[in-house]
């Protein structure tokens, strides 16, 4: 039966080894750790200080190798020391012992002692002594979640077991006893009187002098930071080690294992630390407590700096959480991704205009669905490039509900944002404005995805063989170059943060900002040539932040990271898209500027898309726009270019109760406030021509053309007014507007 078999060291061996990291330069970034946070290292006797066996020998079990299982001499004297004080004095626990109880953790009444003395005896009969001490000390609970004196030697004085001295190992044999209570951190004087009684003990045993106890006592040992032997990088050592393999030890290997060399750059990696304790504290008044930080070169796909918090061993401020790995809602910044997979569709054009105004979804199940800007204000008309840099809301909505929601999350998926694992009706067509829930890293690798012109690769965390990439959309290079000439245009995006905002730096960029709902996550995102960068600002504990967004949250933490970055070389340029063309258009109209035009810009043009071009075609503004136009007290942006008819709408039908002919008024109204004369036409006769923008007309049945003119511009609508069959209501007439398809507009 296995309950009766001996134990040989086989079947306990620590088979996880400790892993070790540095960074891509070979300089230390931390100690050994597992994948339970724990801190442990498991060395050969022969590797161990003798100094420290000869210490824990003489505290624990001074003739260890003399006995067997059990120290019957022990046994007996404790047992006569109790009946004599009338309490335990001593205890009788050989390192064979407490080494079955670490490897099973009996309960401490009559029946686990029982089975103690049954495993150090299958202990015993499998194992040779030093096999027993070896697998002992290499368990040695040493304060907090460190175990075995090689990580204690490591986290506490940065040597090795080997190389510990007489003061330093008296007092880790001092420490097992009871490792809460000796904490050297907080009971620095409990730990001193206990190392007293090891040196006391190693004289009895004839291991030292004692004129050696008594220097030794008095010898200054500096125990390092509560950091426990973590340099840089915290965060990152803790995830590499939950998703790096097991490094495991096979029979006859070596059992100490080699450095781990990632791709950190140590002084960057601290650089961003200290960063990101600044900003937080700029941000203090403004309930801002946390922020995460992660940089990537570009050519290579290796992350070079990752900041999970401001400071990893603050407990009392969820140091430990990892900003860089947590998932929140992250704002605006999905919008490239949308805009630059409908660009590749086809659904939108770079000189379509997208209409920024009141926009209403009805949504099964829930509330009527109305995107809006922070601002709450709508700029009607917009260019793609404007829409997209400015980061405005319902123009992104829209592009959405041209490409579908699948369609985009498929995307999604494809650029990596693998918890993006919910149906489409969960996140509606809110996804691009961040109705999921994404981590910074993954942020970060679909930026770079863009950076990299669709070439998707895996962020590399270890210095190992290369990657090797993935192209998500080879034949549609010029979009991605598209999107990162609009995010990189200071000019597009002035209206929202102005030409000169933080965002704006001295060498080419390209980066979106993100806010999430109740101010709860602010992002930056933005990439050179060279690296990309990816910010977040926030609270762990969910809390909002006063008066913060992207802009002011995490833009700050980005610029400064981005500066340092180029400080010595600027990047290259971005490459302008690809077999594309600039050519000037009405910023109204996104169309070949005529001479009423005021305000013309250029806009790049694929060679289809320029014969189109050509063929110009009058423009006018669809029957979206109407709810906007009603509220703008003179839209000269567009006034200056043609008239519009508000009301009625072109296909309106009106009916009128029988008796009521002749008696309703229906308003015939332009947009926006015209100052010029106006002439108003029904069915090619003229009505008025002392009117400015408005005229009421008696309603009579028939088809009729309205048209309204100025100077060389006009605009016309048709409406029907027919007789209803049903009894009088309180109006007098009623309006049925035309079924609207959901896909029409611009």
């Amino acid at each position: 039966m296995p309950y009766l078999a001996p134990i040989h060291s086989v079947d306990i061996a620590q088979k996880q080894l400790a892993m070790e990291f540095t960074d891509r330069n070979g300089l230390p970034l931390g100690t050994i750790l597992t994948r339970d946070q724990e801190h442990t290292a498991i060395i050969p006797l022969t590797q161990i200080s003798p100094q420290f066996i000869n210490a824990i020998l003489a505290a624990e079990d001074s003739s260890f190798y003399q006995h067997g299982a059990l120290d019957i001499k022990a046994i007996i004297r404790a047992i006569k020391e109790a009946i004599h004080a009338k309490k335990i004095v001593s205890g009788a626990s050989t390192i064979t012992m407490q080494l079955a109880r670490m490897l099973d953790n009996s309960p401490r009444n009559i029946s686990g002692k029982l089975q103690e003395i049954w495993l150090s005896w299958r202990l015993t009969a499998g194992m040779n002594k030093d096999e027993i001490l070896s697998a002992y000390i290499n368990r040695l609970p040493m304060g907090g979640n460190i175990y075995g004196v090689e990580a204690a030697a490591r986290i506490y004085f940065s040597i090795s077991a080997s190389d510990l001295n007489l003061a330093q190992a008296s007092l880790l044999a001092a420490i097992p006893n009871n490792p809460t209570y000796f904490n050297p951190y907080a009971h620095w004087e409990r730990l001193k009187k206990r190392q007293k009684y090891v040196l006391n003990r190693m004289v009895q045993e004839g291991y030292i002098s004692h004129l050696e106890a008594k220097r030794i006592y008095t010898e200054k040992v500096v125990f390092q930071s509560r950091q426990n032997g973590i340099i840089a990088a915290p965060h990152f050592l803790f995830w590499l080690a939950q998703n790096t393999p097991p490094l495991t030890r096979k029979r006859g290997e070596g059992l100490e294992s080699s450095p781990i060399q990632t791709t950190i750059n140590r002084p960057l990696q601290q650089f961003v630390e200290a960063q990101v304790q600044q900003v937080i504290s700029t941000l203090a008044a403004n309930n801002v407590h946390d922020a995460a930080a992660l940089i990537i070169d570009n050519y290579s796909g290796e992350v070079l700096a990752y900041v999970g918090s401001p400071d990893y061993f603050n407990e009392v401020k969820l140091g430990r959480n990892d900003g860089v790995q947590a998932l929140r809602q992250p704002g605006s910044t999905l919008k490239p991704f949308v805009y630059e997979l409908a660009l590749e569709k086809g659904a939108i054009k770079p000189n379509s205009i997208l209409a920024d105004v009141p926009s209403h979804y009805a949504i099964p199940g829930a509330k009527l669905y109305s995107p809006t800007d922070y601002t709450n204000s709508f700029l009607g008309p917009v260019r793609v490039r404007v829409a997209l840099a400015n980061s405005l809301n319902v123009p992104a909505v829209k592009v959405l509900e041209k490409v579908g929601v699948q369609t985009f999350l498929n995307r999604l998926h494809e650029l990596g944002f693998a918890h993006l694992n919910q149906s489409v009706e969960y996140y509606g067509l809110g996804l691009t404005l961040g109705s999921g829930e994404v981590s910074l890293w993954e942020l970060a690798r679909a930026y770079l995805t863009m950076a990299r012109l669709g070439e998707s690769t895996p962020l590399v965390t270890i210095l190992t063989e290369p990657q090797t990439p993935t192209s998500l959309s080879p034949s549609k290079k010029p979009t991605w170059q598209l999107i990162i000439d609009i995010l990189s245009d200071r000019y597009a995006r002035a209206t929202a943060f102005g030409v000169d905002s933080v965002l704006n730096l001295p060498f080419p960029t390209a980066v979106k900002t993100g806010t999430s709902s109740n101010y709860r996550d602010t992002w930056t995102v933005g990439f050179s040539t060279d690296y990309t960068v990816a910010t977040w600002v926030g609270n762990f504990s969910g809390e909002p932040m006063r008066q913060v967004s992207g802009v002011t949250g995490a833009a700050p933490l980005w610029n400064r990271i981005m500066l340092h970055l180029h400080e010595h070389q600027s990047p290259a340029d971005f490459p302008h898209p690809e077999a594309m063309v600039q050519l000037p258009i009405c910023a109204i109209s996104g169309l070949k500027p005529t001479p009423n035009c005021h305000s013309v810009v250029q806009e790049y043009f694929s060679p289809e898309d320029k014969i189109a071009y050509e063929d110009q075609q009058n423009f006018h503004l669809p029957p979206e726009y109407d709810e906007w136009l009603a509220k703008q007290p003179q839209f000269n942006s567009f006034a200056a270019n043609q008239i519009r008819i508000l009301s009625p709408r072109d296909g309106d039908l009106f009916l009128v109760n029988p008796g009521a002919e002749g008696q309703q008024k229906l308003e015939f109204k332009l947009a926006g406030a015209f100052n010029q004369p106006i002439e108003w036409w029904l069915n090619g006769k003229k009505l008025s021509t002392q009117s400015a923008n408005a005229l009421f007309w008696h309603l009579r049945p028939g088809s009729w053309t309205l048209e309204a003119r100025s100077n060389q511009m006009s605009d016309r609508i048709s409406f029907q007014v027919e007789l209803a069959n049903n009894q009088p209501i309180r109006s007098g007439f009623s309006v049925v507007h035309p079924t609207k398809s959901p896909d029409s507009g611009n």
